[in-house]
């Protein structure tokens, strides 16, 4: 991208409102009034506002549709499972179970405060600030926003400018189907965002990269304003010796190049034995072939870059003299086609390996074997995801025991981030919380201890001062 020059302009579309300050202002402040009012606390107008968000994404699903194929090529299909799908799940995962994940948890509170009780509360943050990122639109902003209802919060939606199909029917959906004293939807690029950080929520909720999250972070600082960050980095494969190549091939394979490899928790890159990789390559050119044909730029379940500047950065990191199936040729800049492309022989200090690939490129790395492989996730920062194939169960428990990452999957890729009940986040560079069922009430609600104490009997006696006499001895037996 030229210097000066927006997102939105790169992308063709108009340059934003000259001073959208007091249209965002304005949000804020209406949003903030709702929930002083007392708006969004009730359970039932909760339930209904999340039963409004279903509705809306049925009636809505062609528009999103049409809009996830125009900015990045998804099939109806991959749409309605990794998309729209996993936001219905997840609706009605929260509606089913959300009366019980408020409900207050009962605390033991110690003799010492002996007779008394006390609880844990849920309760609502305030207006929260919820940055979706381009690469699963749908599934990235509403997913965020099922949490944030129901905890009962308010919302400002940011949608990505660079899918700016889907940040247009998002923001009719939300428009369109939700009360706008819990949900507003503010479209834009880096004036609007940076205008939306210089203001005080309750909780940011950012998904994205982590050059972008820090600067998140550094804004919530300023009002310290607590903050769940989604972010990436280099998710690593492992294969083990003994596995069924043919079958995880074609696990890795869809993993990999689903929407084009623009995945934050796909496969970034390959280890395993020389052996092994000589023995998996054919296995994962095969299955290449099999999900998406000879000619993948004709398969209507492969998808396209997001833009000429993400092409233009993932075709640099291919070397077409490692490439065993696809590589630059047959890449199409003017369609965004990159095609499925697996390179062997890579070494660590290779381009491919100097960051998040966040395309369809996957090197393949020869490692000694478990030992290594784990030496080289620790050596790195820690990974939103870390996937292992193997037959063995000892290897599984120390990769789960000896490296650190977001989350562990043995013997798959991809699919645990569509389980409404699993928790979903980072560690260290890769992110900060996480959401997905009861842990997403978890990160947009305060765990509030309320303690109740009758004045009778006047057990607090005992530890006010002098302590003397028996007074101490008590206090010290009750505090031992």
């Amino acid at each position: 991208m030229a210097p000066g020059t927006s997102p939105l302009t790169a992308h063709g579309l108009p340059t934003p409102d000259p001073d959208p300050r007091d249209r965002i202002l304005a949000d804020v402040s209406a949003l903030r009034a709702s929930f002083d009012a007392g708006t969004t606390r009730p359970l039932e107008a909760r339930l209904a506002q999340l039963e409004a968000l279903g509705r809306g994404l049925r009636a809505e699903e062609p528009r999103l549709a049409r809009a996830l194929a125009e900015d990045l090529g998804k099939s109806r299909t991959e749409s309605a499972l990794t998309e729209i799908g996993v936001v219905s799940q997840e609706i009605a995962h929260t509606r089913k179970h959300l009366r019980s994940w408020l409900r207050p948890e009962r605390l033991s509170l110690g003799p010492l405060l002996a007779p008394a009780s006390g609880e844990l509360r849920r309760e609502p943050l305030g207006t929260t600030l919820i940055i979706s990122p381009w690469n699963y639109p749908v599934n990235l902003t509403l997913a965020p926003l099922v949490a944030a209802i129901a905890g009962g919060n308010t919302a400002i939606v940011k949608p990505s400018e660079v899918a700016p199909a889907t940040s247009a029917a998002l923001a009719h959906l939300l428009r369109t189907h939700l009360d706008p004293d819990w949900v507003r939807v503010v479209e834009g690029a880096v004036p609007e965002t940076t205008l939306l950080l210089e203001q005080r929520f309750d909780l940011i909720f950012y998904t994205g990269n982590g050059a972008v999250g820090r600067i998140v972070a550094r804004a919530a600082a300023d009002h310290l304003t607590p903050t769940v960050l989604e972010l990436g980095g280099k998710s690593p494969v492992f294969v083990d010796e003994g596995t069924d190549l043919a079958a995880v091939a074609r696990r890795i394979v869809w993993g990999k190049f689903t929407n084009a490899g623009q995945t934050c928790i796909a496969p970034d890159h390959l280890m395993a034995t020389p052996r092994t990789l000589e023995q998996l390559t054919p296995h994962l050119t095969r299955a290449v072939r099999a999900l998406y044909g000879a000619r993948p730029e004709r398969s209507l379940d492969y998808g396209r870059m997001v833009g000429t500047r993400h092409f233009d950065r993932v075709l640099g990191l291919v070397d077409d003299e490692k490439v065993v199936i696809g590589g630059t040729v047959g890449a199409d800049r003017a369609r965004r086609y990159l095609p499925p492309t697996i390179m062997t022989g890579v070494d660590w200090g290779d381009p491919v390996m100097g960051e998040e690939i966040f395309g369809p490129v996957l090197p393949l790395l020869a490692v000694d074997g478990p030992d290594e492989a784990i030496a080289r996730i620790r050596a790195g920062e820690k990974p939103l995801t870390a996937y292992v194939f193997s037959p063995r169960r000892e290897v599984e428990e120390r990769f789960a025991t000896e490296t650190s990452s977001g989350s562990l999957a043995l013997g798959f890729t991809l699919a645990h981030v569509g389980a409404p009940g699993m928790p979903f986040g980072g560690v260290g560079e890769s992110g900060t919380g996480a959401y997905h069922g009861q842990a997403g009430i978890e990160a947009f609600t305060h765990a509030k201890p309320v303690v109740r104490k009758p004045l009778r009997p006047d057990t607090l006696k005992l530890v006010l001062p002098p302590y003397t006499g028996i007074r101490r001895r008590v206090l010290r037996r009750l505090m031992r």
